[in-house]
């Protein structure tokens, strides 16, 4: 290959050997420009032209995909590596390009296959492409700055509503009910969301990959919206309950869609392109590392979800009783209309229709014959009937029959007994669908069935903790119900400031290995330390404790869903998204009820054995009274006068707690085992 910059002739690059042509063998060395294996010495400008030339007489154009790919090659042979993220950040936004293809193809789509046309760039188009090119990298959308940081900012406030919402539920639903007189119905409230919530996650990620990202993100936002209307406005307690079914399905929809949308837009680590097809013949270009901070990005949006998540609990928190208590409880659902048709109104503006496509776009007919309607029913079947066997607030509602009998409430075997046929029916449906929503292969192989399984005891592990300390603060530190909560604060802080540095550092460090093995480690020592629990102890012993296991929640669920999403091909990131939620999900519903039917087994043997009888059978059945009534309520426990009475209550629930908590050490040695073994690449070392 010869030719000079200052003659405006075409340069082609040197053949990978194999691929046709002639000349020396290319290797990750060689630069697309240098036919004589000379490292980035020649350079494109405005002036010149990359002209490809072929047996036949016409030319196809290549799409701007390749061009790119191209284009990023060159600037960073030429020594554009040496651009600043600011420099990257400001030019963004494509210049005026000449590209053409014969047919449209997806906005982000994968690189074209061998057979395309040469390259044919207008020489106005080359300098303005060819700095823009690298810096697209880093959002996969093609879109500049301002653009994508108000596409960001609105999934943030989508974020911040979701998260508000559930937030003042918990807080001011004792208010709903009594206003509705309705107070034993309390239990559905959170129950129909969950259930709603849970089961459409997995099934919004596929149907995006069909039909695109915006139009399921924007019915999820609608549905959410009329859905909280429809709370403002509920004159019932079943309609409210039906109401708060219907905004699961829409914040379920919203907050996975939102974390797909994220991973289109922002690439998880640095592309570093080997080959480009051009007329049929494979081009190996050196690609310099690009500048750093550039791509590596991924982890700080992260963090900005974090704190978002934060920053709306705490709100929620914090409003949610005063707003119920001046405006009244109608208007917490209705001070949150106005954003969210703010939130439509932008997102149906901005986003574009044609993101996260990978295949040719369905009709809404193909979309729907070709979707895995068998997979989808199955699974959300059976999700819904193992909640409602399991959730906490059932088994409240069916407490009285567990109290005075030794079996189960027939509704909860009936319900986990269609759990136990329903599920491996959806895996037999799963591994003969085509498309299925939620692919076996993200369960049976490491390292994203490891992931995703430890994900899942993580979650486990939260809510068991988070469920039972209190319990242990009331039923043996008698303590108030506020003091309880407000040490809580301290492990909730804890997580949320280590899970927002979590995202800062795998930018930083672009290693992904190092918080799963920590948040592991610091799991294991919060369990064990929570196992040790005793009386007498200082008070700010007991919020020391509760240190270890906030921080292995911090490191974990930013790490393993960063790990997830770096160990998946791009295509494959909604049904990843959508899988991994709801394995949290299913882990957030079993900690709290898997903990509480042990708790609760144990607490039942202990009172019995500790809680002493005269042998009468006025003896026996005051005894079975106060047996009933502590397991009833944590506070009766406090209230006992008698002090032997009570010092052998405490006793009880000191030992079903103990017997919990090292129940949950087995849970986080299992994690242990499952992230230690997964071995992860750094940031940027994946090729596209």
């Amino acid at each position: 290959m010869t030719g000079s910059h200052s003659n405006g002739s075409s340069h082609r690059p040197t053949p990978r050997s194999g691929h046709g042509g002639t000349g020396q063998p290319s290797d990750e060395h060689t630069s697309l420009l240098a036919g004589d294996g000379s490292y980035a010495t020649r350079h494109i400008n405005s002036s010149n032209a990359i002209t490809g030339e072929q047996s036949h007489p016409h030319h196809h154009h290549l799409d701007a995909n390749a061009s790119d790919l191209l284009l990023a090659r060159t600037t960073s042979a030429s020594g554009a590596s040496a651009l600043t993220p600011e420099l990257l950040e400001s030019t963004m936004l494509r210049g005026r390009q000449f590209l053409h293809s014969s047919a449209k193809r997806p906005l982000l789509s994968p690189a074209p296959e061998e057979g395309n046309a040469d390259v044919v760039v207008d020489e106005e188009s080359t300098s303005s492409t060819t700095t823009a090119s690298l810096s697209s990298r880093e959002f996969l959308i093609d879109t500049d700055p301002v653009l994508f940081r108000i596409i960001f900012g609105g999934v943030l406030l989508v974020y911040f509503i979701a998260n508000f919402d559930g937030t003042i539920m918990a807080s001011s639903h004792p208010v709903i009910t009594s206003y509705f007189h309705s107070s034993n119905q309390a239990s559905w409230l959170s129950t129909a969301f969950l259930l709603t919530s849970t089961a459409v996650q997995p099934v919004v990620g596929r149907l995006s990959d069909t039909i695109g990202r915006k139009p399921p993100y924007l019915f999820a936002m609608a549905v959410f919206t009329l859905a909280t209307v429809w709370c403002a406005l509920a004159g019932s307690m079943m309609s409210f309950i039906i109401a708060r079914a219907v905004c699961g399905l829409g914040a379920g929809g919203m907050v996975s869609m939102g974390s797909i949308l994220i991973s289109d837009m922002v690439n998880i680590d640095p592309m570093r392109w080997e080959d480009v097809s051009i007329g049929g013949i494979v081009w190996v270009a050196n690609v310099s590392p690009l500048p750093p901070l550039a791509h590596r990005r991924r982890g700080t949006y992260q963090s900005f979800i974090n704190i978002t998540y934060g920053l709306a609990a705490a709100s929620g928190a914090a409003l949610g009783g005063l707003m119920a208590d001046t405006l009244g409880w109608r208007w917490e659902f209705g001070v949150q209309v106005f954003p969210l048709a703010g939130c439509f109104a932008l997102t149906a503006w901005t986003l574009p229709l044609d993101l996260g496509l990978y295949v040719e776009r369905e009709t809404f007919v193909e979309a729907v014959k070709a979707f895995d309607w068998t997979g989808t029913i199955l699974l959300t079947s059976s999700t819904t009937f193992l909640i409602l066997g399991l959730h906490p607030r059932t088994l409240e509602a069916m407490y009285y029959h567990a109290n005075t009998q030794t079996g189960s409430h027939p509704f909860i075997i009936a319900s986990l007994v269609i759990f136990a046929v329903l599920f491996p029916a959806c895996l037999y449906a799963e591994s003969r669908a085509q498309r299925p929503i939620m692919p076996l292969e993200l369960l049976r192989s490491s390292p994203r069935a490891n992931l995703v399984f430890a994900n899942f005891i993580a979650c486990f592990l939260l809510n068991a903790i988070l469920f039972n300390v209190p319990l242990y603060f009331q039923a043996v530190l008698l303590t108030t119900a506020t003091t309880s909560g407000l040490r809580l604060i301290v492990p909730v802080g804890v997580a949320a400031t280590v899970g927002t540095l979590t995202g800062f550092l795998i930018t930083r460090t672009q290693r992904l290995k190092w918080p799963l093995t920590l948040g592991a480690t610091a799991y294991v020592a919060g369990t064990v330390s929570l196992a040790a629990l005793g009386r007498g102890w200082p008070w700010w012993a007991y919020l020391l404790v509760l240190v270890p296991s906030a921080v292995g929640q911090g490191f974990q669920f930013p790490g393993t869903f960063m790990a997830v999403l770096r160990a998946s091909a791009q295509a494959e990131q909604a049904v990843v998204t959508g899988t991994l939620m709801l394995w949290r999900a299913l882990g957030n519903v079993m900690g709290v009820a898997g903990s509480s039917l042990i708790l609760q087994n144990a607490l039942l043997r202990r009172l019995h054995e500790y809680v002493a009888s005269d042998g009468t059978p006025e003896g026996d059945e005051a005894k079975r009274r106060l047996i009933a009534k502590v397991r009833e309520s944590v506070e009766a426990v406090a209230a006992l006068e008698d002090e032997v009475v009570r010092e052998q209550v405490v006793r009880s629930y000191e030992a079903a707690l103990r017997l919990t908590f090292v129940c949950c050490i087995g849970l986080a040695v299992a994690n242990m085992a499952l992230l230690l073994p997964v071995k992860l690449p750094r940031l940027g070392t994946r090729k596209q």
